[in-house]
This record gives C-alpha cells, sequence and structure tokens, in this order.
C-alpha cells in the first residue's frame, strides 16, 4: 500500500481507505479532527469518509471521557472487519493445523511445535540482531518483526525503550494457544539480553489495540 502524502479532499479511491484504515490502526483512537489533520484532509472531507468507513462497518466509535466540561470525545477504532483488512497469516488454516496437532499429539505435541518455530526464529533473530549497543539491536528487532508482518517499531521513553507492534500477522494462531506469545517475549528477551528487561504492557489478546513491550535498561 502507498501511504505518500497528497490531498485527499474530493478523493474517492481505495487508496483513501486505505490510508485511513492504516493511520487508525497505528495511531488509533483517533478522532476525526486528528485524521483531517494528518491525512491533509478538510473537516467535512474527512467526516464523510468516516461515516462511509462506519457504514461499511470497517470502524466504530469509541467514547473517551473529556477533562472538564463539555461532551465526551468520540475516537475512531477499527473494528473486527477492518483489522481483517490487514493479513493475518492463512488465519484458518492455522487454527485448523493447531487443532489437528493437539487432537493428535496433545499439549506436549503442541509445545513441540512451538519449540520448533522458537529456535527457527532463535537462530534468525541472532543473525539479524547482532549489534553491540541496545538501541541499535532493538532497532534490528523492530525491522525484523516489521518484515513478518507486526508493522514494529521501536521508541524511546524516558530511559526505556518501547517495542511497539500495531499488528498481528498470527493472531488467529495465538488466540488458539497462546504459547506463541510466550514464546516470542522469550525470544525478546534474549535479543536484549544483560542490558535489559522486557515487560509487555499492552496485549491484542487482552483487548488493547496493540502489542507493546517496555524494554528497561539495567542500571
Amino acid at each position: 500500500m502507498n501511504y505518500t502524502s497528497k490531498r485527499l479532499d474530493n478523493a474517492e479511491t481505495p487508496q483513501t481507505t486505505e490510508r485511513i484504515l492504516y493511520f487508525i490502526k497505528t495511531k488509533g483512537p483517533v478522532s476525526t479532527a486528528a485524521l483531517a489533520k494528518t491525512l491533509e484532509m478538510t473537516g467535512e472531507a474527512a467526516r464523510q469518509q468516516v461515516q462511509k468507513l462506519v457504514a461499511a462497518g470497517l470502524i466504530e466509535g469509541r467514547q473517551e471521557p473529556q477533562t472538564g466540561a463539555g461532551r465526551p470525545r468520540q475516537n475512531w477504532i477499527l473494528t473486527e472487519a477492518g483489522n481483517a483488512r490487514f493479513p493475518d497469516t492463512h488465519a484458518q488454516l492455522t487454527i485448523k493445523l493447531i487443532g489437528s496437532v493437539r487432537e493428535l499429539f496433545g499439549e506436549a505435541g503442541l509445545d513441540k511445535l512451538i519449540g520448533q518455530r522458537e529456535e527457527e526464529s532463535r537462530a534468525a533473530y541472532a543473525q539479524a540482531c547482532a549489534a553491540p549497543d541496545l538501541p541499535t539491536r532493538l532497532q534490528q528487532l523492530a525491522a525484523i518483526r516489521d518484515e513478518e508482518g507486526y508493522m514494529a517499531r521501536v521508541e524511546a521513553d524516558g530511559d526505556d525503550w518501547l517495542l511497539i507492534e500495531d499488528h498481528c500477522p498470527i493472531c488467529a494462531a495465538a488466540r488458539t494457544c497462546q504459547g506463541f506469545c510466550r514464546s516470542e517475549l522469550q525470544l525478546f528477551q534474549e535479543v536484549v539480553g544483560p542490558a535489559g528487561s522486557v515487560v509487555r504492557e499492552q496485549h491484542l489478546l487482552s483487548d488493547a489495540m496493540r502489542c507493546v513491550y517496555r524494554i528497561k535498561v539495567s542500571s
């Protein structure tokens, strides 16, 4: 998808929809005014686009508490259908395969499957995240996760770092077996090493908008 900046006041193209969905996916919940400003649309054009996406069942409103007097502010988030516009790696087939492994080989067999995936990822991450300093390693980790479809980025937060993943391409599999999430957390800790500790602060499977991991730097 191409997200190059351009005015969208009169645009009625699929790119308009994709840009708005992408912005809500990565920055949401967001207001109509924020959409208009960031995507260089007039307020009226933004409202029209929002209403079309609501009618299509791709986004829905979320009331945010207002500080002080005034009406609560409404922000926009993706619905399940909206999230489905982003790739989920062969979701239904994955769920069926996990169910078959569980039925045929039990939880031990499923753990073995997750362990095999973890070993393959460990080798790939060790090669890709080899910088001697932690900030660069985290950028390398975000890059490989982004290539895998997690829409990942790293941001500084005071003395800490945040690994932010706006999408989970294996979400269906993770909902079926949360061992995948535990495995990934372990891999992140191995990339960080003794330089810090990794804690998951937001989790898509706990109804958060994204997964966020805080890396606390060891003193």
